[in-house]
């Protein structure tokens, strides 16, 4: 992961994937139902892409033998309900420094998984077997819930979803987060005084009639 991305990791999980969505002003958000595995996951880190085979999850073993400390399995696993993921590779995940997982597919283990605070999130939890035969892709381009994810892109995910921020766009997406953060902070202040959100966003002259003839 980029020295720069290693730095800002702690603010990207402060700011949280909702500010960052937003201030990014692009769709950069994954399906909505990838979800924790388990409550209180969150995570940020620099994406390593991975693709693999249907019930397959022999690309998964062969990431982590690429993958480097600071990294997020982000990975598209054909959003099948099955157990691609489990306790034995996060212990194999931990000893390589990967901070997390983004799954379009299933995980198991999840008790284990938060006993570890192993981040996780996924479309499913089962306990389906998977096989080992596809090696599928490891750092290449791919589609994931929907978004186009390449290695080293930003991911945050959080209790909101996650989102994946091209790396390019890193620095000015945190800067327009904290602009945003501020703003809404002053919002804060002046609901706590009495002020109404219709006025503060100026709702009264969106929703006023259009003048007639």
């Amino acid at each position: 992961m980029s020295a720069n991305l290693v730095e800002l990791a702690p603010r990207l999980l402060e700011l949280g994937t909702a500010t960052l969505y937003e201030a990014s002003g692009i769709d950069c958000d994954l399906d909505c139902r990838l979800r924790p595995a388990w409550s209180g996951a969150r995570l940020a880190g620099a994406a390593l892409p991975v693709r693999t085979g249907p019930a397959d999850n022999l690309a998964l073993h062969l990431a982590l033998e690429q993958a480097a400390p600071g990294e997020v399995l982000v990975v598209d696993a054909c959003g099948l309900a099955c157990g691609y993921w489990g306790e034995v590779l996060t212990a194999a995940a931990e000893q390589r420094g990967v901070v997390g997982l983004v799954i379009d597919g299933g995980v198991r283990d999840v008790e284990q998984l938060a006993a570890r605070g192993f981040p996780t999130f996924s479309r499913a939890v089962s306990v389906r077997r998977t096989i080992k035969h596809d090696p599928g892709s490891v750092g290449a381009a791919i589609v994931v819930a929907g978004r186009q994810v390449e290695r080293g892109d930003a991911v945050v995910a959080d209790a909101d979803g996650v989102v994946v921020i091209p790396r390019a766009l890193v620095t000015q997406v945190v800067d327009a987060a904290l602009v945003r953060v501020a703003k809404e902070e002053g919002y804060l202040r002046e609901i706590r005084a009495g002020a109404s959100t219709v006025d503060l966003l100026a709702l009264r002259e969106a929703d006023a009639e259009p003048p007639r003839g």
